[in-house]
This record gives structure tokens, sequence and C-alpha cells, in this order.
């Protein structure tokens, strides 16, 4: 799966959220400044190329939708941060962000109970 830039990420984390939309519906959900419409449309065919949205036809428009999950793109995004940053140690990336973050003792032992309540 290829890595998405910036833009593109801001992009589908809309489409996550919206499922579809057009263009102008994507421009809606970002902050004031918004973006120009063929900035917009421009990384959505960018995104449609790399294998992430795929669309349908509407009248004379698209509807955009994701073919990338979210949870399968942002399993990739934190492996590959675990592989680049922590030579793939997943305790030592915990451990970064424990000492970095100062997380509470409270908050990591409500993480072990989520975390114990999967299995």
């Amino acid at each position: 799966m290829k890595q998405l830039t910036k833009a593109e990420e801001d992009i589908m984390q809309i489409l996550w959220q919206l499922k579809k939309a057009n263009v102008k519906d994507i421009i809606k959900e970002f902050p004031a400044p918004k973006p120009a419409y063929n900035t917009v449309s421009t990384i959505v065919r960018i995104l449609e190329n790399k294998g992430f949205v795929d669309y349908e036809k509407e009248g004379k428009g698209h509807i955009y939708f994701p073919i990338v999950k979210q949870q399968d793109y942002s399993n990739q995004s934190i492996n590959k941060l675990v592989d680049n940053y922590f030579q793939g140690s997943f305790k030592s990336m915990v451990s970064f962000f424990v000492k970095k973050n100062d997380i509470s003792l409270n908050d990591m032992e409500s993480i072990l109970k989520d975390i114990n309540k999967k299995d």
C-alpha cells in the first residue's frame, strides 16, 4: 500500500468520515481557509490513481468513496512508524510515548484494561 501525503491523508480522513462525497462536499468539511476546488479535485484524482478511492457517476459529476479501509491504512502507517523509528519494537514505541508524554499511571491502567478486554 502506498504512503499518502498530508494533503491526501486529510482528504481520505474526510472520505472515511462521509463514506461518499463529491468534491464540494469534501471542501465543506475543511476549516477556513477552504482549499480551492481544483486543488481538491486534483488530489482526489491522485488518490484514485493510487487505488485509495473510486467513484460513481452522478449527472455530470462524480461521487467519490474510499476503497481502502481506514483501519488497513492506519495499521500500515503504524507498522511503518515502528519499523522506521523504533527498530520494529512496539515495546520501544510505547516506552517512548510514556516517557515523552508523561502518561499517568491511571491512563496506563486504563489502556491495559482496554487491551485485556480484547483478549
